[in-house]
């Protein structure tokens, strides 16, 4: 086995160096502390981690969000020869077991966890067999309650410590304010030992741009037309990713939509298409992204304006990973400022608000006070703040927020897949056996090969059950309803709608209670990002620097190629200042090879005969060099590539 960081590099990744702060961090692992991470999208977080488990005894045990992000990642280690596994929601009884054995006595080096099976009896079970080497969590900004996508489940990481005493822990994320890092640290029992790591947040080919044009649809295609290359189009809704994508097909430019609404076969083909460059242009809602690794996309472009800075700065992070020019573009309109700070009523009603919402709810879907836990509705949205005269904004919050408080849950999505529960005890199980052989062969079924199946309801597959126990689907579908007509299980098949599933029973009207506590400081640190969005989009300093300064990213400086900074140069250029001319000349070709004529137009608005001036001059001074070809060159960096 290597030890050496550097040789595991070179090995499994091909690279001959670390990027700044990595080998720093992969050191301080392999020191068994712990450690928070910030690093940049697309600024190597994953080395961070894999590197050092390489060197060690052991497997990591890594906890991550999103299914698309788990599958990647595990994929992209198989391919480099590193073995590792997953366990993800929807897995089968038997292949999370058999997953969990191989983690055990296998020879893998990665376990990939989403964070809702970490309290799952089996995974409790196989734990102290597995031995972690280390805990690495994933966008770790998961787990504060004051970032953007806070996620309840990523608490229970914290509990793993009293099960592996010892283990170090790595939480990484590529935006999060001091507020959020101090919550991070504090949720995951951070001691005072633990180490934070900040990568700078400069990408220096990145030009980040914020417009106000009268027509986004103009603007659009003049950056595609400017801009050759993927794209990447972020709008807000997955009715305006279709009209958007429509456009651009009727300009000839090869474009695609994209969002949850569409089935898995169509969002697998359309993001393959994407990756291969079949399709040029991809237009989404921000359900595209995360977890796919495309190097060369030239632009990203905003269409409506982000929730917040940080959901902005991880979707514009995804251009230019090459490390090739590339562009982060925002476009907006006053009004959607307005309606931004207007949200906040919306997206965080108060108590009285949400206690409204709810009762009509129970009215619309017919539960009786004290009954209705267990039960799932079919349940139109749309048709239900009509009804009843609400808005349908608010209702879409409320109902949020009742999920957070584990009164309900609501699937907008369409399910994909049939639960099953057992609604009996064991006892009356046994004595249903008895009675109903015939059903026999499909309980034991169900119950090897589901786990918690008597707890909560389990994703099944029809078509790999029945071949367990050779039988018909159509047989096994029919069992299945028997038996949820004998009140033995709770059978739910996909009904094509969108569905309310009660977790408690309808409370009485005085018994129902919120806490205000929660509610008005999630509102307070709503309103301090939209602040922060709002001074971005209007500030007139340096765009990278303004969101360096956000996320407290050490040694930021002005970039030079936001468009703020490209505007200040073009003010000192037209001024005539000879000094600002052979800064920007310096600065051209260090980023470019260029010929006379392209530097005198990128240049611009400074004359011909003026730039001519500057460029004779340092030519004479030999700041400049002439190549045979016409290429203009640093003198000085020509002179380094030399040696």
């Amino acid at each position: 086995m290597l030890r050496e960081p550097g040789e595991i590099l070179k090995k499994y990744w091909g690279y001959t160096s670390f990027r700044p702060v990595q080998k720093e961090i992969i050191e301080t692992v392999l020191g068994k502390k712990d450690v928070l991470a910030l690093l940049p999208t697309g600024g190597g977080k994953s080395i961070c981690f894999q590197v050092p488990v390489l060197a060690m005894e052991g497997i990591c045990l890594v906890v991550s969000p999103l299914i698309a992000l788990i599958k990647d990642q595990v994929e992209n280690l198989n391919k480099r020869g590193i073995p590792a596994l997953a366990i993800y929601s929807g897995m089968p009884f038997f292949e999370v077991k058999k997953t969990l054995q191989n983690a055990a006595y296998g020879n893998f080096k990665f376990l990939y966890v989403s964070p809702e099976r970490l309290e799952t009896a089996l995974f409790l079970e196989y734990l102290p067999a597995i031995k972690p080497c280390l805990i690495a969590v994933d966008e770790a900004h998961c787990i504060s309650q004051w970032g953007y996508d806070f996620r309840p489940p990523y608490l229970r990481i914290a509990n793993l410590r009293t099960e592996l005493p010892g283990v170090p822990v790595i939480a990484l994320t590529a935006s999060a304010t001091p507020e959020v890092q101090k919550d991070i640290c504090d949720k995951l029992l951070f001691p005072d030992n633990a180490v934070k790591f900040s990568q700078a947040f400069a990408r220096p080919n990145l030009s980040y741009s914020v417009f106000s044009p009268e027509s986004k649809e103009v603007k659009v295609k003049q950056v595609l037309d400017n801009v050759p290359g993927t794209s990447i189009i972020y709008c807000r809704s997955r009715k305006l990713t279709q009209q958007v994508a429509g456009l651009l097909q009727q300009y000839g430019i090869n474009a695609s939509f994209y969002h949850a609404g569409l089935s898995n076969e169509e969002r697998t083909q359309r993001q393959n298409d994407w990756l291969i460059n079949s399709t040029r242009v991809m237009v989404c809602t921000n359900a595209f992204g995360m977890g796919i690794d495309k190097p060369d996309v030239r632009t990203v472009i905003h269409y409506n304006l982000p929730d917040c800075l940080e959901n902005y700065y991880q979707e514009a992070g995804r251009a230019g990973r090459d490390g090739k020019k590339a562009y982060a573009i925002l476009l907006y309109q006053n009004e959607e400022i307005t309606a931004l700070v207007q949200q906040a009523d919306i997206r965080y009603p108060m108590p009285e608000e949400i206690k409204k919402i709810y009762t009509a709810l129970m009215n619309h879907l017919q539960v009786a006070a004290g009954t209705g836990e267990g039960l799932s509705f079919d349940f139109d949205i749309t048709l239900f703040a009509s009804y009843f005269k609400l808005d349908i904004l608010k209702v879409s919050f409320g109902i949020q927020a009742l999920a957070k408080e584990d009164i309900l849950t609501y699937n907008e999505t369409v399910f994909s897949y049939s639960t099953v529960v057992f609604t009996t005890n064991k006892k009356n199980l046994l004595e249903f056996e008895l009675m109903y052989p015939s059903l026999e062969p499909v309980v034991k079924a169900l119950l090897r090969s589901y786990e918690g199946i008597f707890d909560f309801p389990v994703t099944i597959y029809e078509q790999r059950l029945a071949g367990l126990i050779k039988m018909e689907r159509e047989s096994l579908v029919y069992s299945l309803e028997e038996l949820h007509r004998y009140g033995i299980i709770r059978y739910h098949q996909p009904s094509g709608k969108p569905q309310v599933y009660l977790q408690k029973n309808r409370m009485y009207s005085d018994d129902f209670k919120m806490d205000t506590t929660t509610v008005k400081e999630r509102r307070n640190q709503y309103n301090k990002r939209i602040t922060a969005l709002t001074s971005y989009v209007n500030t007139t300093d340096c765009r990278e620097a303004f969101l360096g300064n956000y996320f407290a990213s050490p040694e930021i400086k002005d970039c030079a190629v936001c468009d703020n900074c490209i505007n200040k140069h073009y003010k000192m250029l037209a001024s005539g200042d000879f000094t600002a001319i052979e800064k920007q000349i310096a600065l051209l070709v260090s980023k470019e090879e260029l010929n006379a004529n392209e530097l005198i137009r990128k240049l611009h608005p400074v004359s011909e005969e003026q730039c001519w001036e500057v460029i004779n001059f340092l030519l004479a001074e030999d700041k400049l060099q002439y190549s045979a070809s016409g290429i203009i060159k640093s003198a000085k960096s020509s002179m380094q590539r030399t040696r």
